[in-house]
């Protein structure tokens, strides 16, 4: 069991001073520099608002005025955050002192072009990236449904990154390699990392991450290097959110810790399954044209040629149709369900934080 932190402002300035394979942030800021600072957008939780105040602050008293400062949200390809939401990220207090931007994936004329990966992956990033003299990524690590894990590079490609870039860089996920917990070897990864490795040729990067517990409280930080940080927070994240288990379960309930309050978030998703309405026409028009939204159909639905996917929400339930899933309106009635296929005498998994905890099948 890992503990919250107790004393999150001394924490934060212990990993600013002490980081990881790098030299600590006294010798990296210098008075009069330019900072953007990467922020998640609204629909991850990193706790931006609680150390936004102490990572500005510091910058203060190393000798950056606020307005050499200012925040890119990495939206990736979310919709635009409205100046409320922009707020609640990083707090009042920040948000009134430092200048703030989407990175919206769309405006074309916004981004900076770096060059090309091996992967053929076009690497443009936002212009207010571009011209700081040091950008600080900040974020929090989770396990990645089929980039291995977030945070780290993500924050750059596909966080302030124009559509293209992430469009080519997504449909390496088409690979089996591409999957939940893996990095090295899967190319949606190691294309980002690559990627990224252009923009910091010519531009100063520092890591600061948070990893909460399922209550959003901070379980630890790490800051240094924006690749080597990064892989320690990643083993970090393994062991508080791998949980090993010894065979797999004929049924598993799992609950994401929340109902889907924006529907299924993304209408391309649902357009792709209302004219592929199956896991191989998904993947057959996929390959032929990689759209970003309709990603997120192949992810559900190659799983649903392995296992039935029974959906209790208060999702419409035409909508939960359109998008494969078996809908019922409680846990008894997709139980007695589940004993359909199953039949009466298996084995039940739960997974109460399914967002955050991985089952690892022991050895």
């Amino acid at each position: 069991l890992v503990l919250p932190l107790e004393n999150l402002k001394a924490a934060v300035l212990d990993a600013l001073y002490h980081p990881i394979a790098s030299a600590p942030i006294d010798e990296l800021v210098q008075p009069g520099m330019k900072i953007a600072f990467i922020c998640n957008d609204s629909t991850r939780v990193a706790n931006t608002h609680s150390f936004m105040p102490i990572l500005v602050n510091e910058m203060n008293k190393l000798g950056v005025k606020d307005e050499d400062m200012h925040i890119v949200f990495a939206l990736g390809t979310h919709r635009c955050m409205s100046h409320e939401e922009m707020v609640e990220q990083v707090g009042e207090d920040v948000a009134k002192r430092l200048k703030m931007y989407n990175s919206d994936c769309h405006v074309q004329d916004d981004f900076e072009y770096f060059g090309e990966t091996e992967h053929g992956t076009p690497v443009w990033l936002n212009k207010h990236v571009c011209d700081a003299d040091l950008v600080i990524l900040t974020g929090t690590v989770v396990y990645h449904f089929f980039s291995g894990f977030g945070g780290g590079r993500k924050a750059v490609l596909p966080g302030v990154a124009a559509m293209e870039t992430v469009r080519k860089n997504h449909s390496l996920m088409m690979s089996p390699e591409a999957k939940l917990g893996k990095l090295h070897g899967n190319p949606v990864y190691d294309d980002q990392v690559e990627g990224v490795r252009l923009f910091a040729k010519e531009h100063k990067m520092f890591l600061f991450h948070s990893i909460l517990d399922a209550q959003k409280q901070f379980l630890k930080v790490f800051a240094g290097d924006w690749y080597e940080a990064h892989l320690e927070a990643c083993k970090f994240v393994e062991q508080v959110y791998g949980v090993p288990i010894s065979e797999p379960a004929d049924v598993v309930i799992a609950s994401c810790g929340g109902e889907c309050e924006e529907g299924s978030g993304s209408a391309a998703l649902e357009k792709a399954l209302e004219e592929n309405p199956s896991p191989d026409a998904i993947k057959a028009e996929l390959e032929k044209n990689f759209v970003i939204g309709a990603h997120k159909a192949f992810a559900i639905t190659r799983l649903m040629k392995k296992a039935h996917f029974i959906l209790v929400s208060a999702l419409d339930k035409e909508l939960a149709k359109k998008l494969l899933f078996e809908s019922v309106d409680d846990v008894d009635a997709a139980m007695k369900l589940a004993e359909k296929y199953v039949g009466k005498d298996y084995k039940v998994l739960l997974m109460p934080q399914g967002s955050l905890t991985v089952p690892v099948l022991k050895k």
